[in-house]
Formats: structure tokens, C-alpha cells, sequence
């Protein structure tokens, strides 16, 4: 069947009362930017608590659902097929055509489910259901009716048109993007850091990234490998302003000036502070890291804390109680998992030290921190001065 409407339900926006319309809109919005990678001409609008795509000559069918299966905020993407005529036996008629042709020479069970929003409507939902199901057994009699557990439920909802409708493809849930302010994504070229960006986008969250490059330490490759990741997170989160920060003074004077067992904790303490810093300049009000507790020494929860000290945006971790296969089974469901694998090192990997502290002493790391006071300030200011930002979007 060749739709030509798309209903879009969500679910959490449904509890946002008097607010509602601001998030429909936003979803509305992200609906828009998702459809224009897909070749077509597509309508997105609303009515009455709906939310629907319409289309209008050619497009593809399995382009358009994965495009939509990727905009935050939807929870149920259904395939509509819509009927203007509201007469019972034009409804009857569309429901067997319908069934006709999406479900051709198959014995199912199956369960009628109308709703009749247009009150003035002269026929109740339960004598809909009926009738329904009573012309469906007889145009088709391989079927049968199966009111608890059917293999395919039929929707026919009265409104300002009949939609009806039985397939509701899963979207990815959550909020639309935009909705809850913006933070900045800790990005490298791991695992974690993509799906922890993923996740808090989820959440309405818009998203910037910084990745701290340590040329020559670390390839062009590897900086190429961090935007590539942020193109795949811009599918779900939409375009990410991705700032490169040039780090290779600032590891090199650490590395010269402070013990090497701190040297991970007192380096990602300045990442932050420099994070930070870009974040308030580009209005963001939180960081992002993909960080779980005990996964590496500078993720213990003494660890943690001692980053957390140099940071007054809060800091959001939305992988910290996940174990390493959790997160590996989401970077392979949004499919970042293999770009990131690719073999090229970040700057965090190139410095690790052979014994790094995993209780770190606050006033230790402050005292040997004490010893880039000659030189750090200027160099974390030109680190700045000198950040490159690339435009990153969906890949």
C-alpha cells in the first residue's frame, strides 16, 4: 500500500498540560528537519492532540520511517490511510479495502479498536467495533476475531477524517530537541561519550561537543574519526557545533610539571575547566561525559569527585551505573560503535600513566597543580583563543 499520511503519537508531551503546544511544535519542528533528508514533499502539522505527516507524490516508504524513527519526542509512527467520507458505509468500505490490501490472502486474528472523538458521530465505538468486525468475517472469511491477544489490531478513529490504521512502528521515545535548553558534550573517540550525548539528547537536550585534539600525539584521523561520531549522534540530535581545542601544551606542561600518577586526574580537570569555560561563552548550562564508575582509574568515585571540583555547571553522566556492555549494545543499536573502534587514539589514551592514582587526595592534586602556576593560565586562554568549530551534521 502506498500511504499518504503519517500519524505521529507521542507519549510523555501528552502529560505537559497547558504547555503541551509548545512541545508539539518543537516536535513538529524536528519532524520538518528529519524529512529533509528524505527525497519527497512531506506536511507536518496538528490537530486535536495529533501530530501528522502528509505526503504528496513519490517518496520512499522505508526512508521516511527511519528518518522518523530518529526524531526524540515520538513514541508510535503509524501508516494512515484517510477517509474525508464519514458516512458508516464509507467507513466500512475504506476498513475492507484497507484490510484487503494490506493484509492480502492471510489468515489473522484480529480485534476492531475505533474511537469516536467526533461526538456528534451517530454510531457509539462499541457498536463500530461490531459492525466492523461482523463485515470483516465476511468479506474475509480466513479471518477471526481474537478480542484479547489478535495478531493485528485495525484502528478506525472518527475525527475531522476516519483514520485507520494498524501497524505502529516503535519510535525512540523521549522528548523533542530544543525543549530543555542546550549542554556541552565531552566528546573522544570512544565508546561512551557518543551515547552518553545520545541519551541526554533524549531528553530534549540540545547538544554542542568539544574534543580536545593533541597533535602530532594524535592523528588527523583521529579528529576525523570525533567528527564522523558527531555526524552519526546529529542524526538523532540534529546539527553539533563540534569545538576543537588544541591540548597539546597543556598535557606536555603537565606531563613535565606534575607526578604521573595524577597526571589523567589534574589533565581532565583542565579539560573540564576549559569545557566549561566554551560552554558559558556558547550558552550551555550543563557538560555531558560518558563516564561510569569503575570503568577506568579516572572514574572511581574519588575520581569523579575530584573532577567535579574545578566545574560550577552541573555535570550530567548519564551512563554512570552502566557496565561496559550496556553501552556497547546502544552504540551498536545508533551505530556508533564502529567508527568508534577504529584504532586511532585520543589524547586522553596517548598520556595515560603506567599507575594512575584511583583515590586521588583533593589538596595533593591542588598542590600539584600549584606547579603549572608559571604558565597554565596563558595557555589554557590561547587553547581557547585558537578552538576551531566545525558544523556537524547528520551523517
Amino acid at each position: 500500500m502506498k500511504y499518504q499520511s503519517f500519524l505521529i503519537k507521542y507519549a510523555e508531551i501528552g502529560t505537559k498540560g497547558k504547555n503541551r503546544y509548545l512541545f508539539e511544535d518543537a516536535l513538529i519542528r524536528q519532524i520538518k528537519i528529519a524529512l529533509k533528508r528524505v527525497e519527497g514533499t512531506f506536511l507536518a502539522s496538528k490537530e486535536s492532540g495529533r501530530i501528522y505527516v502528509q505526503t504528496t507524490g513519490d517518496y520512499d516508504y522505508d526512508e521516511v520511517i527511519e528518518a522518523l524513527k530518529k526524531v526524540f519526542g515520538i513514541a508510535w509512527i503509524c501508516p494512515v490511510v484517510q477517509s474525508e467520507q464519514k458516512g458508516f458505509e464509507s467507513v466500512r468500505r475504506a476498513v475492507l479495502d484497507y484490510v484487503g490490501e494490506v493484509y492480502p490472502n492471510r489468515p489473522f486474528t484480529f480485534k476492531v479498536d475505533s474511537r469516536r472523538a467526533d461526538k456528534t458521530y451517530p454510531i457509539h465505538s462499541e457498536d463500530i467495533n461490531r459492525e466492523l468486525g461482523a463485515a470483516i468475517l465476511a468479506a474475509y472469511p480466513q479471518t477471526s476475531v481474537d478480542v484479547h491477544n489478535p495478531d493485528v489490531r485495525i484502528h478506525v478513529e472518527i475525527r475531522k477524517v476516519v483514520n485507520i490504521f494498524s501497524l505502529m512502528i516503535p519510535g525512540p521515545g523521549g522528548m523533542p530537541v530544543g525543549t530543555n535548553g542546550k549542554a556541552m558534550l565531552l566528546l573522544s573517540g570512544g565508546i561512551d561519550s557518543p551515547v552518553a550525548g545520545y541519551m541526554i539528547a533524549r531528553r530534549g537536550v540540545k547538544i554542542d561537543a568539544i574534543y580536545f585534539h593533541a597533535p602530532p600525539y594524535t592523528s588527523d584521523r583521529a579528529k576525523q574519526k570525533v567528527i564522523d561520531l558527531a555526524r552519526i549522534v546529529a542524526r538523532y540530535s540534529g546539527p553539533i557545533p563540534l569545538h576543537v581545542v588544541n591540548f597539546t601544551d597543556i598535557q606536555l606542561y603537565i606531563y613535565e610539571k606534575c607526578p604521573h600518577e595524577e597526571l589523567t586526574i589534574i589533565m581532565r580537570r583542565y579539560m573540564m575547566r576549559i569545557a566549561e569555560t566554551i560552554a558559558t561563552a556558547n550558552d550551555a548550562r550543563a557538560l555531558i561525559t560518558g563516564e561510569s564508575i569503575g570503568q577506568v582509574a579516572s572514574q572511581t568515585v574519588p575520581s569523579l569527585a575530584a573532577t567535579n571540583e574545578v566545574c560550577t555547571l552541573p555535570v550530567f553522566r548519564p551512563l554512570i551505573a552502566f557496565d561496559k556492555q550496556e553501552i556497547v549494545n546502544i552504540a551498536e543499536r545508533i551505530e556508533t560503535f564502529e567508527t568508534s573502534i577504529l584504532p586511532y587514539e585520543d589524547c586522553c589514551t596517548i598520556f595515560v600513566a603506567k599507575h594512575p592514582v584511583i583515590k586521588p587526595n583533593i589538596n595533593c592534586i591542588r598542590k600539584s597543580e600549584g606547579n603549572l602556576r608559571e604558565n597554565i593560565d596563558e595557555l589554557v586562554k590561547t587553547a581557547i583563543d585558537t578552538e576551531e568549530v566545525i558544523w556537524c551534521e547528520a551523517k
